[in-house]
C-alpha cells in the first residue's frame, strides 16, 4: 500500500542533459540572466514550502500515520462538506421561494374580491378578509395583545426567534401540552401568504427562510398590519375587523380590553378557543393573554384584573364576507374575468374593481321587485330584467337579471335571447335617416304582401299616408317594413352591428318588426349610441384588476367608435323623443328630456322599453321564461323604466339633447341598397279599415289577449298610466252606454242580409274621420271583419263567401313577425 506521507518527502530535482549542455549566456544578455535566475529559484521556493508543510504535519496528532487515518482530516472534510451542503440547501430554498416583488402581497392565494365603483366589497370567494384595516386604525392595545400572545420578541428578532423556540419547547415540556408556539408573527405571515398548511420539516425550513426575506423587505408595522388583516380567527372570520364583527357585532375601536384579549387568544386553535364553541377555554386563554400583557408592561395590574372580572359574553353575527350584493352583476363579472386575465393570475388571487353604482343597483332591485309584485300578478309575467349603462364610457351601473337569484341564476340581461319587437325599429329608421331619407317622407300604411309575407299592424287597421316620424311614434308595423325595403337588409344589419348588436341578424322582412333574437344588454348598449351622437363604447362592468400585491394587471381602455354620423343620431333622438312625448312611450316621461322606444312581441310574450337621457341609457324587459303570453303591454315596461329613472336622475344634472340639424340638402352617410322583392301585392284601403289612432288606443286595452304582431300601440293599456287610463275608460263607458242596442241590431241584420247588400251598407262610414290626429277627441266606429287575402290572386277578396256574424267578429289570423311567408 502506498504511504501518503511519501507525498510530502522532498525530492531533489535532477538536471536534465539539456541543462548540462546548455551554454552560459554572454554577459551582455541581461534578459537571459533574469530568466535563468527565475528558473533556478522556483525549485528552491517549492522545496521550502514542502519543508514547512512537513513541519506542520509532524506536529499534528498521528503524524506517524497515513493522512487518511488521521481524525482531523475527516473532521475538516466533514465540516467543509457540511458548509457546502448548507450553502446549496439555502440556494435551493431561495429558488423555491417567491421573489422580492411577491413579498408585498396583501391577500391570500386563491381568493377573489369584487368591489363596487365606490370601493365597497360586494363579494368575496376563498379565504378572504372582508374589511382590511390600516395599522393606524387598529387600537394599540389590540396590537400588543397579539404580540404578547404570539410573538413576545416581535420587535427584536429578524424573522426567526431562536430564543423563543427554546422557550416554547421548555414551556410545552413543562406543562406536558402545547401551550406556546415557536413560530414568530413573521413566520405566520409567510405561511399564510405563500406556503401550504402541511406539517413537515421542509415547510418549517422554508417558512424560516421566507420570514427572514420578509423582514428584509418590509417594516415591522407592515408585517404586523398584514398579520392582523389575514390571520384566521375562527367562525369564518379572517382578520381582526371580521372577528370583531363575528363575535361581538362591533368595530375594532369599540372592543373592550377583555374582548381584545379573547380575540388575540384565538390563533393557536381558533375553533377550540372560540367563545362560541367553548366559553371556558376561551376564558382561560383570555386570562393567559392578559397575564402576558401585564408581564410585558402593556397593561397595568388594575387593567388586567378589571378585564379578567369581565364575563365572556358574545353577540355573534354572520361574517360579512358571506354577504353578496348584486348577484346577477357578480355572476356576469365572474364570466367576464377570463377574457382579461390568465388562469394563473386568477388562481393566485385577484381583486376586481367594477363600475357598479350601489345606490342605483338598490333602486333597480327595488323597482323590479315592485313591478313583479304588482303589475306582474295581474298582467301574468313572472320575470323582469333591467340594466343601466353609461353610454359615454360603456360602464354598467346597475343590473338586475331576474326575480330570485337564489332559486334561478339565469341572467336575463346577458343570457336570455328574446325577440326585441318594435324596439328594433330604431335601427331600421336610423339606417333610413343615415342614408339621407327625410323623417318627413311619407309612406302608405295599407295592406301589403311581399314574397308571401304579410305584415299586420297591432290593431289590424290602416292609417293611410304617414310620415316616417309619425310612423315611428305610433309604432306602425307596415311602414317599418316599407322603410326596410327602401334602405335594404345589408345597410340595416351593418348599422345595428356597429351600434352594438352582437347577435346574428338574418336578412328577412320580419327583421323590421324585431324577429331576430337579442339580449337586453346589447340592445340597451346599442341605443346608447343615439345618446352619444353616434359613438359606441363596448359595455363592460370591470374597470381594473389587481393582483395579490395590489398591482394593476388590467385596466379598462375601451375606445369609442363611430357607429352612425352625429347628424343622423341627433335626428333619431329627436324622433325617439316624440315617441315618449306623444306616442307609445308616454309612461316613461320625466321632468327632463327623454328619448326611447317601446317593443312588444306576439301575444305580448316580451314587453320592452329602451330609453335614455344624455348621461344614461336603461333597458327594461318583462315576460316569462317559458315564453308564455302575458296580459300586459310595453307601457308596463315604460312605467318600470320611469320608476327606476325617477330615483336615479336625482343624482344626475339635467342635460339637453343636441338640437335637430337642418334637413334641407342633407346627404346620407351610408348607401341604401333597396330590397328587390319578387312579388309585391298592394291592396287598396277601404273606408271600413281606416281608423283614427285615438280609436285604436281606445279599443286596444280590451284586446290584450289578442295581440298578434309586434306593435306597441297598446301603451294606454298599462294599469299604471292612471290619467290616460281614466280618460279612455270614461270615453268607452260613454260610448257603450250610448248605442249598445243599435250596434247589436246592425250585427243581427247583417247576418240575415245577403253578402252583397251587407258589404254595400256596412262600408259606408257614418262620419268623416282623420287618420292622423293625436289631439282630436277619439270617436268610435264599428270595425268589420276583413277577410285575409290570398297570395295567388289580387282580386280573390271579391269572392268572399257569406259568413255568420260570429265568424265575422273573430280577429283576422296573421303570421308571426319572426317568420316569413
Amino acid at each position: 500500500m502506498v504511504k501518503f506521507n511519501s507525498w510530502f518527502q522532498e525530492r531533489p530535482a535532477k538536471p536534465s542533459d539539456a541543462d548540462k549542455q546548455k551554454p552560459e549566456p554572454p554577459p551582455g544578455h541581461q534578459s537571459d540572466n533574469e530568466e535563468s535566475t527565475n528558473e533556478t529559484s522556483s525549485p528552491i521556493k517549492q522545496g521550502k514550502r514542502n519543508q514547512l508543510l512537513n513541519q506542520i504535519l509532524s506536529k499534528l496528532p498521528g503524524s506517524n500515520k497515513p493522512l487518511y487515518r488521521r481524525y482531523w482530516f475527516w473532521a475538516g472534510l466533514g465540516i467543509s462538506s457540511g458548509m457546502i451542503a448548507i450553502g446549496y440547501g439555502i440556494a435551493a430554498i431561495d429558488q423555491s421561494l417567491p421573489d422580492k416583488a411577491e413579498l408585498n402581497a396583501i391577500v391570500r392565494e386563491r381568493t377573489l374580491t369584487i368591489k363596487a365603483g365606490d370601493g365597497t366589497i360586494i363579494q368575496q370567494q376563498g379565504e378572504a378578509t372582508r374589511e382590511q384595516l390600516k395599522i393606524e386604525e387598529i387600537p394599540d392595545k389590540f396590537k400588543k395583545a397579539f404580540i404578547a400572545s404570539e410573538d413576545r420578541r416581535f420587535n427584536k428578532h429578524n424573522g426567526v426567534d431562536t430564543q423563543g423556540i427554546v422557550r416554547a419547547v421548555l414551556n410545552n415540556v413543562r406543562s406536558q401540552n402545547v401551550v406556546e408556539g415557536g413560530s414568530t408573527i413573521t413566520q405566520q405571515v409567510a405561511r399564510i401568504l405563500f406556503l401550504k398548511q402541511e406539517k413537515t420539516v421542509w415547510r418549517k425550513v422554508k417558512e424560516a427562510r421566507l420570514a427572514q426575506k420578509i423582514e428584509e423587505q418590509l417594516s415591522k408595522d407592515e408585517i404586523l398590519e398584514r398579520y392582523l388583516n389575514l390571520v384566521y380567527l375562527g367562525s369564518g372570520a379572517y382578520g381582526v375587523a371580521d372577528a370583531a364583527w363575528v363575535y361581538y357585532s362591533k368595530s375594532v375601536d369599540q372592543l373592550t380590553l377583555s374582548e381584545m384579549a379573547t380575540i388575540a387568544a384565538l390563533p393557536p386553535a381558533p375553533n377550540r378557543f372560540s367563545p362560541q364553541v367553548n366559553a371556558e377555554a376561551a376564558k382561560q386563554r383570555r386570562n393567559l393573554v392578559l397575564q402576558r400583557m401585564q408581564e410585558d408592561g402593556f397593561i397595568t395590574a388594575a387593567e388586567k384584573q378589571a378585564a379578567i372580572a369581565e364575563p365572556v359574553t358574545i353577540k355573534p353575527s354572520s361574517p360579512k364576507r358571506w354577504e353578496v350584493e348584486a348577484p346577477y352583476f357578480i355572476s356576469y363579472i365572474q364570466k367576464e374575468l377570463p377574457k382579461y386575465v390568465s388562469p394563473e393570475a386568477l388562481k393566485a388571487g385577484v381583486t376586481v374593481e367594477t363600475s357598479l353604482n350601489l345606490n342605483w343597483q338598490k333602486a333597480a332591485e327595488a323597482t323590479v321587485a315592485k313591478t313583479l309584485r304588482n303589475q306582474g300578478r295581474w298582467e301574468n309575467f313572472k320575470q323582469a330584467a333591467l340594466v343601466a349603462v353609461d353610454p359615454r364610457s360603456g360602464e354598467i351601473k346597475a343590473m338586475v337579471g331576474g326575480k330570485d337569484f337564489g332559486k334561478n341564476q339565469f341572467n336575463r340581461v346577458t343570457q336570455a335571447q328574446r325577440q326585441p319587437g318594435s324596439t328594433f325599429k330604431g335601427f331600421v329608421y336610423a339606417a333610413a335617416i343615415a342614408s339621407g331619407i327625410s323623417p318627413y317622407d311619407n309612406y302608405l300604411d295599407s295592406p301589403l304582401v311581399i314574397d308571401g309575407y304579410e305584415p299586420k299592424n297591432f290593431d289590424e287597421g290602416f292609417r293611410g299616408w304617414l310620415t316616417m316620424r309619425d310612423a315611428l311614434t305610433k309604432s306602425v308595423n307596415i311602414v317599418a317594413v316599407r322603410v326596410l325595403m327602401k334602405v335594404g337588409f345589408e345597410p340595416t344589419i351593418q348599422l345595428a352591428h356597429k351600434m352594438g348588436i352582437q347577435s346574428e341578424l338574418k336578412p328577412m322582412y320580419s327583421l323590421a318588426l324585431g324577429s331576430a333574437e337579442v339580449n337586453l344588454l346589447e340592445l340597451t348598449s346599442a341605443y346608447g349610441s343615439f345618446a352619444t351622437k353616434g359613438l359606441h363604447v363596448e359595455p363592460h362592468g370591470i374597470t381594473r384588476i389587481l393582483d395579490r400585491r395590489g398591482k394593476v394587471i388590467w385596466s379598462a381602455d375601451f375606445k369609442p367608435k363611430r357607429a352612425i354620423d352625429a347628424e343622423s343620431a341627433a335626428i333619431m333622438t329627436w324622433m325617439l323623443r316624440n315617441v315618449v312625448e306623444n306616442g307609445t312611450g308616454r309612461a316613461a316621461q320625466l321632468n327632463r328630456p327623454v328619448a326611447g322606444k317601446t317593443g312588444t312581441t306576439d301575444d305580448a310574450r316580451d314587453l320592452w322599453f329602451i330609453g335614455y337621457i344624455p348621461q344614461m341609457v336603461t333597458g327594461v324587459w318583462l315576460g316569462n321564461d317559458d315564453n308564455k303570453p302575458t296580459w300586459g303591454s310595453s307601457g308596463s315596461a315604460a312605467d318600470t323604466w320611469h320608476e327606476f329613472m325617477e330615483k336615479v336622475v336625482k343624482e344626475i344634472p339635467v342635460e339637453k339633447f343636441p338640437e335637430r340639424p337642418k334637413l334641407e340638402g342633407r346627404k346620407g352617410s351610408i348607401k341604401a341598397k333597396p330590397v328587390k322583392a319578387k312579388r309585391i301585392i298592394n291592396r287598396p284601403v277601404t273606408s271600413k279599415n281606416q281608423q283614427s289612432d285615438e280609436e285604436t288606443n281606445s279599443r286596444s286595452y280590451r284586446r290584450r289577449n289578442q295581440q298578434v304582431n309586434s306593435d306597441d300601440s297598446s301603451e294606454d293599456s298599462s294599469r299604471r298610466g292612471r290619467n290616460r287610463r281614466r280618460y279612455y275608460q270614461q270615453e268607452q263607458q260613454q260610448e257603450e252606454t250610448s248605442r249598445p242596442r243599435r250596434r247589436y241590431s246592425r250585427r243581427y241584420r247583417s247576418e240575415e242580409s245577403s253578402s252583397s247588400s251587407e258589404s254595400s251598407s256596412s262600408d259606408r262610414p257614418r262620419r268623416s274621420r282623420r287618420v292622423e290626429s293625436d289631439s282630436s277627441t277619439p270617436r268610435r266606429s264599428r270595425r268589420q271583419y276583413t277577410p285575409p287575402a290570398t297570395n295567388s290572386s289580387p282580386s280573390s277578396g271579391s269572392s268572399t263567401p257569406t259568413r255568420s256574424w260570429r265568424e265575422r267578429l273573430r280577429p283576422t289570423p296573421s303570421s308571426e313577425p319572426g317568420s316569413e311567408g
